[in-house]
């Protein structure tokens, strides 16, 4: 019994397999799981591929049999993947360099700016407190203000015509109104017929010639405001840019006057030189806009006494002929200045416009 006990006992500690192998227990089953593992695995990547299907960007290159160990698939997309990130990273870096490099040229020019407005500020304080000398051109600054002084009196000139405009416009609409309420009394009063019948003829020439003067008045105001806003604004800001550059060649001139009386060591000398090429290029700049702001007084002048010599006869040949009832001298000095009357109702929009 003994016996019988003992080999059952080894034939229960002993299991044979299907395929005749010794193992133990816990190694068949660690082999079970591991084998249902695998087998599930495998079913989902076959589900996978048979719905998806295979993807180049993804395509792995595996050194041993489907179902190698990790270490022997090398997959496509990591190449790929390694040469995108190597030019993203060349592009990356050349965009952070484009980038510092504007970022210091704006510095520069930021630097730059400071400095020149500090210099300039220091420069016109010193002025005002007649501490600091300035560079004066007697005779131009003389031109300059006797331009300033006439811009004045032509703008008070302009002022003035525009405001006869404006009265004289109203008077000739109050005329023709006038004139239009003649002729229905004379119409309406049978008894006054012929008395209120030649007033309206009156008031309808004069409203007539009154538009023709207009006419002749708004060319002078037109041209009177383009000598004014345009020919002689523009002298005037060449001589604005010029007085600056004038401001900015003396703070660089005493900049350079005061590092000529320190020490001469080897830091200051290299400073005295940089400030002598700056002084010498606002010294430059300085020339060329006073010669530009000479030049462009001369033409002025001749512009303005061309201008002014016709526009002051066609204003005085106008409104003598208006007031002297002189309508075909009024229509000739129009078409002696070749001025063009707009027809009656030619401001108003047509009637597509209107629509």
């Amino acid at each position: 019994m003994a016996d019988s006990m003992m080999s059952k006992a080894a034939t229960m500690e002993i299991p044979i397999n299907s395929n005749g192998d010794s193992r133990t227990l816990a190694e068949d089953d660690t082999l079970e799981q591991a084998a249902k593992i695998q087998w599930s695995l495998r079913e989902k990547d076959l589900q996978q591929v048979m719905v998806s299907g295979p993807n180049l960007n993804e395509t792995s290159i595996v050194s041993g049999g489907y179902g190698g160990t990790a270490e022997g698939i090398i997959p496509t997309s990591s190449i790929k993947g390694s040469n995108m990130h190597h030019t993203n990273s060349s592009s990356s870096i050349t965009a952070d360099e484009a980038s510092r490099g504007v970022a210091v040229e704006k510095f520069d020019i930021m630097k730059k700016w400071g400095l020149n407005t500090y210099k300039c500020t220091k420069q016109m304080i010193s002025e005002r407190f007649g501490r600091g000398s300035r560079t004066v051109d007697l005779e131009l600054e003389a031109q300059i203000e006797v331009l300033r002084e006439t811009k004045r009196k032509y703008e008070i000139v302009l002022n003035l015509a525009r405001a006869l405009t404006n009265h004289f416009y109203s008077m000739v609409q109050t005329q023709n109104t006038l004139g239009d309420t003649f002729a229905d009394l004379s119409q309406k009063s049978p008894e006054l017929r012929d008395e209120f019948g030649y007033n309206a003829e009156t008031q309808k020439l004069l409203c007539k010639n009154g538009e023709t003067l207009l006419g002749a008045i708004n060319y002078f105001v037109s041209s009177i405001n383009t000598l004014v806003n345009k020919t002689m604004e523009d002298t005037l800001l060449t001589i604005k840019m010029y007085e600056n550059a004038r401001l900015e060649f003396d703070a660089y001139r005493a900049d350079l006057e005061e590092m000529s009386i320190g020490p001469r060591d080897a830091v200051t000398m290299a400073r005295i030189e940089a400030a002598q090429q700056q002084y010498q290029i606002h010294k430059d700049k300085y020339e060329r806009l006073r010669s530009d702001v000479t030049i462009k007084l001369k033409f002025l002048e001749e512009n303005k006494v061309k201008v002014m010599h016709k526009q002051l006869l066609l204003f005085h040949n106008a409104i003598s002929a208006y007031f002297a009832g002189n309508q075909q001298q009024l229509e000739q000095t129009l078409k002696q200045f070749n001025i063009k009357l707009k027809p009656p109702g030619a401001d108003k929009p047509s009637w597509l416009e209107e629509q």
